[in-house]
């Protein structure tokens, strides 16, 4: 049976069509314009996405920062409490990523984690087989609602409920709103300035009528998609997964490569050492087409790698394009390939995301 958020009534009378997210049933796109235009909100003024399916996990007790840093790829130490940090769950013995998510530094004795919705039990399963005694891991997963504030007048729309706004990018604090605490993290999935609001699941309908009722535009997991496609931001499951590793990646930047110890560094460090097979670039059609995941891509007659993920940019109108590529080929940037699309061999630039120019911070 699938999961749904508290806010699904909400949803359901805003005329969302809905979608299946990890083991949840989402909005993908709401009435009144869709995907473009939710795209569009959130580019040029500011749209609030339901992503209540991801997950929620503590994990508490003495010591519990320097544990879940021995874990986990990114350096915790390089944070400081109030601050999060986008890092990686590994494989020990491949390299291969379980998730990635988002932790946020309370203190030396706890750290609050949004992982993916269907990596969350996983997660947790690894970090509580792994906890010392006095440690514990908590799955949350159901107990939050998370709303995304994303877009250039995120700022205003968040200061208007009374929470706290102006804070540095990847930090966080709490507040009230009529009796609900609420988590505001400077962070987002889109490249557009915005805010993640945590709050309990029985108070989120207070935060979202308050934004819907200022005009805010609800935006559905399609416009998600489309919008950190154009930013070249990875999503667990295409273009990283348990068989690509963050070498492979692009995403060795959210490894601290001179920790002692996280899962996976033995095999993440040989890698890096002898140089992937494969690499995620980037890929812009130059003429017509939509490009999806799991599509070949050739140089010539030669198959030099696939998509992973693919999609028709709203900005930009072209379309655009993740894939893993075989550094063998001795492409760069600039050179051109070709993508099947459905049979028929379409022309693209290598390029180096961003697609779009970003405003994140």
């Amino acid at each position: 049976m699938l999961l749904r958020s508290p806010l699904h009534d909400r949803h359901t009378a805003l005329g969302a069509k809905f979608a299946t997210f990890g083991g949840w049933e989402m909005p993908l796109e709401y009435a009144g314009g869709g995907v473009l235009k939710e795209h569009t909100a959130v580019r040029t003024t500011v749209g609030v996405f339901d992503v209540s399916h991801l997950g929620k996990a503590r994990v508490t007790g003495p010591g519990a920062a320097g544990f879940v840093d021995a874990c986990l790829t990114n350096d915790l130490s390089r944070i400081g409490p109030g601050q999060a940090q986008y890092t990686l769950c590994c494989d020990d013995a491949t390299g291969g990523v379980v998730d990635d998510l988002i932790a946020y530094l309370i203190g030396p004795d706890e750290v609050f984690l949004v992982p993916n919705a269907a990596n969350t039990a996983e997660v947790v399963r690894r970090l509580r087989a792994a906890a010392p005694d006095g440690v514990t891991v908590s799955d949350e997963h159901q107990q939050y609602a998370i709303l995304a504030v994303q877009g250039p007048s995120s700022e205003p729309a968040v200061k208007a409920l009374g929470l706290p706004t102006g804070h540095d990018y990847m930090s966080f604090s709490s507040a009230a709103v009529d009796g609900a605490e609420v988590i505001v993290c400077r962070t987002g999935y889109t490249g557009e300035q915005g805010y993640e609001l945590v709050v309990a699941r029985d108070d989120a309908a207070t935060i979202w009528d308050a934004l819907i009722g200022a005009g805010v535009q609800p935006c559905g997991l399609g416009a998600r998609d489309t919008l950190r496609t154009e930013m070249g931001y990875p999503l667990h499951g295409q273009d990283l997964s348990l068989s690509i590793t963050p070498v492979q990646g692009r995403s060795g930047w959210a490894v601290g490569w001179s920790k002692p110890a996280f899962w996976g560094r033995a095999a993440l460090l040989a890698e890096k050492s002898a140089g992937p097979a494969r690499r995620l670039r980037g890929l812009e059609l130059t003429g017509r087409g939509v490009p999806r995941g799991q599509m070949e891509v050739f140089a010539g007659d030669t198959r030099v790698g696939e998509t992973t993920s693919g999609t028709f940019s709203p900005t930009r109108k072209v379309g655009i394009a993740l894939a893993l590529i075989d550094t063998s080929a001795g492409l760069s940037e600039g050179d051109l390939v070709q993508v099947d699309i459905r049979g028929r061999r379409t022309e693209a630039r290598i390029v180096r995301p961003p697609f779009v120019q970003t405003s994140v911070r």
